[in-house]
Protein backbone atom coordinates (compact mmCIF):
# COMPACT_ATOMS: atom_id res chain seq x y z
CA UNK A 1 0.00 0.00 0.00
CA UNK A 2 1.22 3.54 -0.94
CA UNK A 3 1.02 6.28 1.24
CA UNK A 4 -1.35 8.76 0.21
CA UNK A 5 -0.97 11.23 3.08
CA UNK A 6 0.35 14.00 0.91
CA UNK A 7 -2.15 13.75 -1.96
CA UNK A 8 -4.70 16.13 -2.17
CA UNK A 9 -8.34 15.31 -2.24
CA UNK A 10 -9.89 17.24 -5.25
CA UNK A 11 -12.94 15.56 -6.88
CA UNK A 12 -11.71 17.14 -10.41
CA UNK A 13 -8.81 14.96 -9.98
CA UNK A 14 -8.58 12.55 -13.45
CA UNK A 15 -9.55 8.61 -12.64
CA UNK A 16 -6.04 7.27 -12.55
CA UNK A 17 -7.55 3.96 -13.04
CA UNK A 18 -8.87 5.21 -16.77
CA UNK A 19 -6.63 3.99 -19.19
CA UNK A 20 -4.81 7.36 -21.26
CA UNK A 21 -7.04 7.63 -24.36
CA UNK A 22 -5.95 9.53 -28.66
CA UNK A 23 -8.40 11.14 -30.34
CA UNK A 24 -11.95 11.22 -29.84
CA UNK A 25 -15.43 12.00 -31.54
CA UNK A 26 -15.13 13.18 -35.36
CA UNK A 27 -16.87 16.58 -33.80
CA UNK A 28 -13.40 17.35 -31.26
CA UNK A 29 -13.41 21.11 -30.73
CA UNK A 30 -8.94 20.54 -29.64
CA UNK A 31 -8.36 20.74 -33.35
CA UNK A 32 -6.91 23.77 -33.85
CA UNK A 33 -5.84 25.51 -37.52
CA UNK A 34 -2.33 24.97 -38.20
CA UNK A 35 -1.19 28.68 -37.94
CA UNK A 36 -2.24 29.03 -34.78
CA UNK A 37 -0.30 25.62 -33.12
CA UNK A 38 2.24 26.49 -31.01
CA UNK A 39 4.72 24.61 -32.32
CA UNK A 40 4.20 25.12 -36.08
CA UNK A 41 7.03 27.35 -37.16
CA UNK A 42 9.35 23.82 -35.84
CA UNK A 43 10.38 21.86 -38.83
CA UNK A 44 8.14 19.24 -40.18
CA UNK A 45 8.36 15.99 -38.19
CA UNK A 46 9.91 12.94 -39.83
CA UNK A 47 6.32 11.26 -40.33
CA UNK A 48 4.87 14.37 -41.95
CA UNK A 49 7.86 14.42 -44.12
CA UNK A 50 7.29 10.59 -45.36
CA UNK A 51 3.71 11.11 -45.63
CA UNK A 52 4.01 14.43 -47.69
CA UNK A 53 6.64 12.89 -49.99
CA UNK A 54 4.44 9.75 -50.35
CA UNK A 55 1.41 12.18 -51.32
CA UNK A 56 3.45 14.78 -53.40
CA UNK A 57 4.58 11.60 -55.83
CA UNK A 58 0.79 10.80 -56.26
CA UNK A 59 0.11 14.03 -57.06
CA UNK A 60 3.19 14.67 -59.43
CA UNK A 61 3.93 18.00 -57.37
CA UNK A 62 7.50 18.94 -55.62
CA UNK A 63 7.21 20.44 -52.25
CA UNK A 64 10.18 22.04 -50.10
CA UNK A 65 11.38 19.89 -47.88
CA UNK A 66 12.52 22.80 -45.26
CA UNK A 67 8.63 23.87 -44.21
CA UNK A 68 7.47 24.31 -41.02
CA UNK A 69 5.01 21.89 -39.32
CA UNK A 70 2.08 23.99 -39.99
CA UNK A 71 3.14 24.53 -44.04
CA UNK A 72 3.45 20.27 -44.19
CA UNK A 73 -0.03 19.97 -42.48
CA UNK A 74 -1.50 22.54 -44.74
CA UNK A 75 0.38 20.59 -47.36
CA UNK A 76 -1.21 17.10 -46.61
CA UNK A 77 -4.73 18.26 -46.02
CA UNK A 78 -4.59 19.87 -49.73
CA UNK A 79 -2.74 17.08 -51.61
CA UNK A 80 -5.13 14.23 -49.61
CA UNK A 81 -7.90 15.62 -51.46
CA UNK A 82 -5.93 15.87 -55.08
CA UNK A 83 -5.13 12.25 -54.46
CA UNK A 84 -8.17 10.97 -53.13
CA UNK A 85 -6.48 9.84 -49.89
CA UNK A 86 -8.63 12.58 -47.49
CA UNK A 87 -11.79 12.08 -45.86
CA UNK A 88 -14.41 12.38 -48.60
CA UNK A 89 -16.85 15.80 -47.86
Amino acid sequence: MTDQSNVPENDSAPDTDAPEMLGGPSGDTAVKDPEQWVTGDEPMTGAQRSYLDTLAREAGEEIPANITKAEASEHIDRLQQATGRGASN
